[in-house]
């Protein structure tokens, strides 16, 4: 029996996709928006705030440059808590500018509702529930 992509089927089971992938996948993504928003509040800070300090400036780029690296650490089983000390660093930039701050609040709301996937995945792996793991029978 020849397959769509033109490889002879050798009559075993392609293994199931994993959950895991595509939620570390957003992980990633989102914190890469995270820190594409805390680059774009440069210029708020500069004209609203006050002007950039080698403080704030420093503060903003540091963290969106952990942001980017983190994005990149997401296989590792401590991927989630570096994550979510981010959103705390980031609400915490509230001292820089009270936009900053504004960004973290949004951003835990974000990472809030990552959580309740990551509970929902986890929930329906236990059971048995995702579509990879039903056995598929032949006709």
């Amino acid at each position: 029996m020849t397959e769509s992509n033109g490889e002879q089927s050798n009559g075993e089971q392609p293994s199931p996709p994993d959950p895991w992938k595509g939620l570390r996948g957003v992980m990633a993504g989102t914190l890469i928006l995270e820190a594409i928003v805390v680059l774009l509040a440069l210029p708020v800070v500069g004209s609203v705030g006050g002007g950039i300090t080698w403080l704030s400036g420093g503060y903003l780029v540091a963290l969106a440059v952990i942001m980017i690296l983190g994005a990149g650490v997401q296989r590792r089983s401590r991927a989630l808590p570096f994550n979510l000390a981010l959103q705390v660093l980031t609400i915490a930039g509230m001292f820089i500018h009270v936009s900053i701050g504004v960004i973290g609040v949004l951003f835990a709301v974000v990472w809030a509702f990552i959580l309740v996937l990551r509970s929902d995945v986890k929930k329906r792996m236990e059971h048995g529930l995702l579509p990879g793991q039903r056995i598929r029978r032949s006709s």
